[in-house]
């Protein structure tokens, strides 16, 4: 990961007494270049609360060593999957059907994207093959406009620099799992900086599959307002509001809130 992060130890608890792990062989040879996937059949945490259930997805050891170091022994997150590959991420997502909370993608891979993983994953979801949705934060090198945007496109709850120090990885888990999105300082000045120079085309004619109420509400959401103070300006219920979301997200085939702002502002919304 970076000189920022360090390790950290687990203890046992007994509040997970409850939790009963089955390991494959893999788990014996971490250290040897091999995968190690762990599968929890209780997602139960200490004190009964519920587990942050993460999986790496990167085709360096070295990588998803780093990560899984800085990790160990984090409060109520646990890894429980890693695929080295495409491949192997969509059949633990969408054919073992595991049930992830983050998926943390290393957006240099040899064969494949991040970004393409990212959007995989969206698109899957929102076609509705998995149980649930789990949310992306991709991990990268130096940022440039075209990564940082094309990741919040596919989907992406969030971009994180590689040399970003383990308290502020499981802070930022925690807040993805939350429904929240995390960036690098860095990436957050991309971001502004490329919303600020983009021109969109008009917003009516961007979004012609959109009613005039539904364009309104995504106006607001990219403005960066939560479901309540869009209630409140447009003097709706948080009923209607919900109901308008949901069908926008479905005609611009977008899965989340992040990716319905990075559209709007680039039509010119907000």
């Amino acid at each position: 990961m970076g000189e920022n992060v360090s390790a950290r130890t687990s203890s046992a608890s007994s509040g997970r007494n409850s939790e009963r792990v089955r390991r494959s062989p893999l788990d014996t040879a971490a250290g040897h270049g091999l995968d190690t996937q762990i599968a929890l059949e209780s997602a139960d945490g200490p004190h009964g609360r519920t587990w942050i259930r993460v999986v790496l997805v990167g085709d360096q050891p070295l990588f998803r060593d780093g990560v899984r170091l800085a990790l160990q022994g984090a409060d109520g997150l646990r890894v429980i999957a890693e695929a080295s590959s495409r491949d192997q991420a969509l059949e633990l997502l969408f054919q073992q059907r595991i049930k992830a909370d983050v998926i943390l993608v290393d957006l240099q891979m040899a064969d494949t994207s991040g970004v393409d993983i990212t959007r995989t994953i969206s698109e899957r979801a929102v076609g509705g093959s998995s149980p649930a949705l789990p949310r992306v934060i991709a991990i990268g090198a130096a940022p440039d406009d075209d990564s940082v945007v094309a990741v919040l496109r596919a989907g992406g709850r969030g971009y994180l620099l590689k040399n970003v120090a383990a308290r502020e990885l499981v802070w930022a888990i925690r807040i993805v799992a939350d429904g929240g999105a995390v960036f690098s300082p860095p990436v957050a000045e991309r971001l502004g900086a490329y919303f600020s120079a983009v021109h969109g085309i008009p917003a009516q004619a961007a979004f012609p599959e959109l009613t005039n109420r539904e364009r309104e509400v995504l106006d607001l959401i990219a403005r960066g307002m939560d479901n309540q103070r869009i209630a409140s300006t447009l003097v709706l219920s948080n009923k209607t509001v919900r109901n308008h979301i949901t069908s926008l997200f479905a005609k611009l085939r977008v899965t989340d809130r992040v990716a319905a702002a990075v559209r709007a502002r680039d039509a010119g919304l907000g």
